[in-house]
């Protein structure tokens, strides 16, 4: 005898999964018994040989807000579950995707993908179970029924996402309604103090990055372009041994660090925060870009805790990372935690080579900023848009007229004022340290709302001085701050002239810094 066409062959269930619940358990096994009804209230008929299909969606995210356990774990859960509930079960994973209204459809076809086509769902012999009215409805609108779970249950059960945030708030609540599944997986594996340390993170967003605005494509290029440059910049200092690149983005200096000779028995170990820097790290180390065996790659986050085990690291890079930590941060305490990090993990002898944007020598001096087009006067405006959008208007103005764009938008992302006086239409008047951080910004226009976050002339070489001693190393005297001339030729001098208030040219400051600072052998 044939099934009845609209009996259910395989009941998705979508989500990320970092927590089953007991409801989750006891609905899945009361609709394959063919005990629950649709959305609309129908029955649903089911087929004796269906099948759970578990959608693990964002699988190759984690340790972020949104993605705290990482999928294998997540996987091991369900599977368990399955075991002992005596559920029928399928786990897909499904990588993440930029917002689509096609993710369903993506979805289906991954599930038909990863099962050979053993699994094809239709909505003819499919269920979407999701309690998510926004999921539900791009099921909906390709013609599937929705079983609805937790949405309007008699017994208002909780979701696993209800569960996640409690337990990431700090409470145990969350335990009473969890399955036993996900508490043997989250206690064995110390899941919950490391979604609590990541909830905790003054840093990362909820997606894992710096900031949601940022174009990583052009990131990883400038990255990729810039890495041998500084990688002769930073190995007449490299000590050999355990070396760390902090925030090393796609891995570029580790990769010619691992060419290297003279660093064959070092280990080379890249720390990154950002999920889509790590997996090209991940994925170049998986086609062999690495001549060094011993290259690793770790996603996580100094500021919530120290990496390494004291004085283990021979030679600490940290390469255009301490201003983001100072942005992204707390400011100067965040920066402050990250070099006390750096000096306790450094061994005797061994050097932080820390190379990144200086603010000027005397931050607080007024000068006058004297554009060469535009008019400083032009009022801001609201942006919105894609980041292509943003940049073509932006790039449409001379970089006179960016002024109150720049003060509107670096003031509410950055946290900082910055002022300014307007003299005439051409010329402000303002601390020479804004005048800077306005020139070395204001022509970022592809990310711009992502580099208004990030303050460039925060710190000055005596600042860095005053740090590195707080912390108990030692600044080698042959490093210090340097002015960018290709910066001074191409960017600061075509857009505007630096003067003083009586209106004579000024020198342009020092606008970067080589930092080498070294622990004591006897420290």
């Amino acid at each position: 005898m044939s099934a009845h066409p609209r009996e259910v062959h395989h009941v998705v269930v979508p989500g990320r999964h970092h927590l089953l619940t007991r409801f989750q358990a006891d609905y899945l096994r009361g609709l394959l018994a063919g005990e629950a009804v649709d959305e609309a209230g129908a029955p649903i008929a089911v087929s004796s040989d269906a099948v759970v299909v578990w959608a693990l969606t964002s699988a190759n995210h984690t340790a972020t807000r949104r993605n705290p356990f990482p999928a294998h774990r997540r996987e091991a859960a369900i599977e368990i579950l399955a075991h002992v509930e005596r559920i029928p079960s399928l786990v897909v994973p499904i990588v993440d995707v930029a917002p689509t209204p096609r993710f369903a459809e993506i979805t289906l076809k991954e599930i038909a993908y990863a099962t050979a086509e053993s699994v094809v769902p239709s909505p003819a012999t499919t269920i979407i179970a999701t309690s998510t009215p926004a999921v539900a409805e791009l099921y909906r609108a390709r013609g599937y029924r929705i079983a609805p779970m937790e949405r309007e249950h008699p017994d208002a059960p909780r979701t696993p996402w209800q569960l996640l945030d409690e337990l990431m708030a700090g409470s145990d609540a969350w335990r009473a309604e969890a399955h036993p599944a996900s508490l043997d997986i989250v206690d064995r594996y110390g899941l919950v103090a490391q979604a609590r340390q990541i909830a905790a993170d003054p840093v990362l967003g909820d997606e894992g990055g710096l900031t949601q605005t940022r174009d990583y494509r052009t990131y990883s290029r400038s990255f990729e372009d810039a890495a041998e440059r500084k990688w002769a910049q930073a190995r007449p200092w490299i000590v050999p041994g355990r070396i760390a690149d902090l925030g090393c983005a796609t891995g570029a200096m580790l990769e010619l660090a691992a060419r290297d000779p003279a660093l064959s028995e070092s280990d080379l170990i890249g720390v990154e925060i950002a999920p889509e820097l790590f997996a090209a790290c991940e994925h170049k180390k998986s086609e062999g870009a690495f001549a060094n065996p011993n290259t690793f790659f770790y996603r996580r986050n100094i500021l919530t805790g120290r990496l390494f085990p004291d004085r283990s690291i021979a030679t600490t890079l940290s390469f255009a990372l301490t201003h983001e930590i100072y942005s992204y941060g707390d400011g100067m305490p965040s920066l402050e935690a990250f070099a006390d990090a750096i000096a306790a993990h450094t061994m005797p002898g061994g050097v932080w080579i820390n190379s990144d944007v200086c603010g000027p020598a005397d931050p607080d001096r007024i000068v006058r900023l004297r554009m060469t087009g535009g008019d400083v006067t032009t009022p801001a405006r609201e942006l919105t848009g894609s980041n292509d959008e943003i940049a073509a208007y932006l790039d449409a103005l001379p970089v006179g007229s960016r002024v109150a764009q720049f003060a509107q938008d670096f003031s509410a992302l950055s946290g900082s004022p910055w002022l300014y006086e307007v003299r005439d239409a051409q010329t402000i008047e303002l601390r020479l340290a804004d005048a800077m951080e306005f020139l070395e910004t204001v022509s970022y226009t592809r990310n711009w709302l992502s580099e208004m976050h990030e303050r460039f002339c925060a710190l000055s070489w005596s600042n860095w001085r005053e740090l590195v001693a707080s912390v108990g190393l030692e600044i080698d005297e042959r490093s210090g701050p340097w002015r960018n001339d290709w910066l001074v030729e191409n960017r600061f001098a075509p857009a505007a002239s630096l003067r003083d208030l009586d209106g004579a040219p000024l020198e342009w400051p020092d606008t970067h810094m080589l930092l080498v600072a070294r622990r004591p052998l006897d420290a």
